[in-house]
């Protein structure tokens, strides 16, 4: 469900100046906790590229006047991923994606480390298993990335996504992605509720990070421990399953040996700054470490409804059947 609200406050927000973060004079509201107030529905969709053109080497900002002259060089992960849909028939709901720039602070990449904002390399003999929306990339189940797939023999070959299992910018970390880029933060004394909209996925967060599950104990999303570091909640995760990718830009990993820190500090009364860092000594040589502001938005999160796994597993499923019996000369029944 998208919140028009989202598309009015980025259109203001994308042509007006770069925004200001880490404003040291701003003190957040507290709750009835004591604690920094974080609470509400904040919207995390930008035209920022994930990772720098190669390029730019190491400049971190365009100038305003450069922007448009290197929008070329700012391909967003949206976009990005948008375009792979020309190969094929399209989205039948281009309509709802999310192509204003909330948020929009002219930097040249998300990613703020390595210093050359590029996903750093990954180790010999990292796993490596690859997506894409416009064809299938053929390879061993299960599959662990989260949009496209390896066959369609059955509804393991898809990806996570396509199943209802995972959002496509969820996480954990959450990214910008093509819509839904909405999460609320829940907060009480003892738990942090962080709540995606994609696939509505509700981490609980208690605030005590003297309990820690078991190393056997493995989760899709992790297990999640938080603390405040004075005006910023940290929340570290680990113990993820092995089904997941460490990082959304990237084909490497399967999250196994990932930890993941995410930090969220109110900056303004509109602004969250939420950075995070993944480190995964299996898939990468260095941590990555990226920063993403978040907008307020003055509007409700709906729950979503995931019918990739109603309706179109189904249908995905049924038309290779059918493709296969017409490559046979078998006549089919329906």
């Amino acid at each position: 469900m998208k919140n028009l609200i989202s598309y009015v406050i980025g259109g203001i927000l994308s042509a007006s100046s770069p925004i200001l973060l880490s404003q040291s004079d701003y003190q957040a509201p507290r709750t009835e906790y004591g604690q920094p107030d974080l609470q509400g529905v904040w919207n995390f969709a930008s035209h920022t590229p994930v990772q720098r053109n190669e390029s730019l080497g190491n400049r971190e900002y365009f100038t305003p006047e450069e922007n448009e002259e290197n929008r070329d060089l700012s391909v967003s992960a949206f976009e990005a991923r948008a375009e792979s849909h020309f190969d094929g028939v399209g989205g039948y709901n281009s309509f709802w994606y999310e192509r204003a720039a909330i948020g929009y602070d002219l930097r040249t990449s998300l990613i703020t480390y390595p210093d050359n904002g590029r996903i750093p390399p990954s180790i010999e003999g990292a796993f490596m298993q690859r997506g894409g929306v416009s064809q299938d990339f053929p390879s061993q189940r299960p599959v662990r990335f989260v949009v496209g797939g390896i066959g369609k023999d059955g509804p393991e070959d898809r990806g996570l996504s396509e199943r209802c299992i995972a959002g496509f910018n969820a996480g954990p970390p959450f990214m910008p992605s093509s819509y839904n880029n909405n999460v609320q933060l829940i907060q009480h004394r003892d738990h942090v509720v962080i709540m995606t909209e994609m696939i509505h996925e509700a981490r609980l967060v208690p605030l005590d990070s003297d309990h820690e599950l078991n190393d056997d104990i493995r989760l899709w999303s992790g297990d999640s421990r938080g603390y405040w570091d004075g005006d910023t909640l940290i929340v570290e995760t680990k113990n993820f399953n092995s089904y997941t990718q460490p990082f959304i830009s990237s084909p490497y990993g399967n999250s196994y040996n990932k930890s993941l820190i995410e930090k969220f500090t109110r900056v303004s009364p509109d602004t969250v700054e939420y950075e995070f860092t993944i480190n995964d000594p299996s898939t990468f040589t260095d941590k990555i470490t990226a920063m993403i502001p978040m907008t307020k938005v003055d509007g409700l999160l709906y729950e979503y409804s995931c019918h990739e796994g109603n309706y179109g597993m189904e249908n995905m499923i049924r038309g290779a059947r059918r493709e296969e019996m017409d490559a046979l000369g078998i006549q089919y029944i329906n």
